[in-house]
């Protein structure tokens, strides 16, 4: 085999060490590149009005080979001032002929170039490329963060329309739909107790066990009248008239309707958010008067003589004395504060209805505990009433379940919420102030939304205009290696040349 046959193997990491140990190059380049790189910055400075001198100087960076172009330009540009002996007048072409002439003293262009060439293969072309594909990440990021925040929007929007649809509001004007629902609250406490009715069994077999004929007096009262005013359960008889609690919701004008300023939920001192519960209301103590009876003689401080009993006028108008007397007897009285609630309404009532109905459900969830063990046994070894064979455990596990269903009714979420906000101001405070934190909430999100999809545009718009600059930057340095191995190979009688791990393994 010919040596001219044998190609020349040279990787590209190594190329500048390959040049600088066959001295085709010196090893320390840079004075020789920092002379050429003022005489170009000098040159440049006094240039003619030319497309293609304009199109080659726009370029990063002018190497020995843009060098040679500018001069085959001005060639033409400046042949007027070219002598019969073939040299130049002009100071332009003299300049860049010193700029040919530097590069090529010992081989710099070929150093120059080959420097250039490792450092595009071995980092602009990589860094470019890591670039766009960083671009186009951040881009797909910011699609699904605006998926995400889609969900979250929805879920949100989803919870406040049941919220408001839970409550009956509509979400326009709080104050005036809280007053407004706040109607409903009697129908309410009517259908809860429908089926109070029912208890009348169980509360005859628990007055019979504790020798009480009057025990659940407020059970007794509501299976008897319904859900009447506590003034009808105390005076056991029904107000003339009620004078009705005026129901003051107390709301921020900024929560009434939707505005734009941030909403305080109200933090404790541990910086935990206030929760709506049962804790924040104050319900105070309901005081009742109750007309005391008295026993034995009046003194009225009069001292009267068997003469003076004759005089007495007994049919002067009591009025004359400022005295009223309200009706007595089924006439009733005015029902008035704490007495014009009905028993249902009532924070105190309410609270020990729910506690005779828990005191009932305990002793007939005992009582069915007994009974099932009384009939799993063949001896009876104890019973707790002497008619212990008139219920079975079946038909007291019925009257629990009754129970439990008026329990789940009088104290179901949506009761529970208009209970108190009619009865806690603060509560009504934070339900308002939730319902305005979820839409701002939303509008938060919408607002980033829309910030996400423009960084997103403009994340990928970058990721577009770096793709020329790559195509360019990689176009460029096949021209530096296809002149690098055409040099290397006329320095070695035409032998191939190929530069390994060059563009092919980027």
């Amino acid at each position: 085999m010919n040596e001219a046959d044998i190609p020349i193997d040279i990787h590209t990491l190594k190329l500048q060490d390959w040049l600088v140990s066959r001295r085709i190059v010196p090893k320390n380049i840079q004075p020789y590149i920092k002379d050429i790189r003022n005489k170009i910055s000098n040159a440049i400075q006094d240039m003619p009005s030319n497309e293609q001198l304009i199109k080659l100087l726009s370029g990063a960076h002018i190497n020995y080979y843009h060098c040679k172009e500018i001069v085959d330009i001005l060639k033409q540009t400046e042949k007027d001032t070219k002598s019969l002996f073939g040299s130049y007048g002009s100071q332009r072409m003299k300049d860049w002929q010193e700029v040919i002439r530097l590069y090529e003293k010992e081989n710099i262009y070929l150093a120059e170039t080959a420097q250039i060439f490792v450092r595009n293969i071995n980092f602009e072309i990589p860094g470019v490329k890591k670039q766009i594909i960083k671009l186009e990440q951040l881009s797909d990021d910011a699609l699904k963060s605006i998926q995400d925040m889609s969900k979250h929007e929805t879920k949100l929007l989803n919870e406040h329309a049941a919220l408001l649809q839970q409550l009956g509001l509509k979400g326009n004007n709080l104050r005036e739909e809280f007053t407004e629902v706040l109607q409903k609250l009697p129908e309410i406490y009517a259908h809860s107790i429908r089926n109070i009715g029912t208890l009348s069994e169980p509360v005859d077999l628990y007055a019979e066990f504790s020798k009480n004929d009057n025990c659940l007096p407020i059970i007794r009262h509501l299976m008897k009248f319904g859900n009447t005013t506590v003034y009808h359960y105390i005076h056991k008889e029904a107000p003339l008239a009620v004078e009705e609690n005026p129901i003051n919701l107390n709301l921020p004008e900024e929560e009434i309707v939707g505005g734009d300023n941030e909403i305080d939920f109200g933090t404790d001192d541990n910086g935990d958010s206030s929760t709506i519960s049962g804790e924040m209301i104050d319900f105070g103590d309901l005081q009742i008067d109750t007309a005391a009876e008295s026993g034995g003689d009046i003194d009225w401080g009069i001292e009267s003589t068997p003469e003076d009993a004759k005089e007495i006028d007994f049919d002067i108008p009591i009025e004359e004395y400022g005295m009223v007397i309200e009706g007595v007897g089924v006439d009733g009285g005015t029902a008035k504060g704490d007495e014009a609630y009905t028993l249902l309404d009532s924070p105190n009532y309410r609270n020990k209805f729910i506690d005779e109905l828990y005191e009932l459900e305990s002793f007939l969830k005992w009582r069915f505990v007994e009974l099932s063990q009384v009939e799993s046994s063949s001896n009876i070894l104890f019973s707790l009433l002497d008619s212990i064979s008139t219920y079975d455990a079946q038909s007291v596990k019925k009257m629990v379940d009754n129970i439990e269903g008026i329990l789940d009714e009088v104290q179901n979420e949506n009761t529970r919420h208009y209970y108190q906000l009619k009865h806690s101001h603060k509560y009504a405070e934070i339900l308002a102030s939730k319902l305005k934190q979820m839409m701002k909430a939303v509008e938060k999100i919408r607002a980033t939304k829309e910030i996400q999809k423009e960084r997103s545009v403009e994340l990928k718009k970058q990721s577009v205009d770096l793709k020329p600059v790559q195509e360019e930057l990689i176009r460029q340095t096949k021209i530096l290696q296809d002149k690098i191995e055409k040099d290397i190979s006329k320095r070695y009688k035409n032998r191939v040349v190929n530069l390994m791990g060059g563009l092919n393994a980027i």
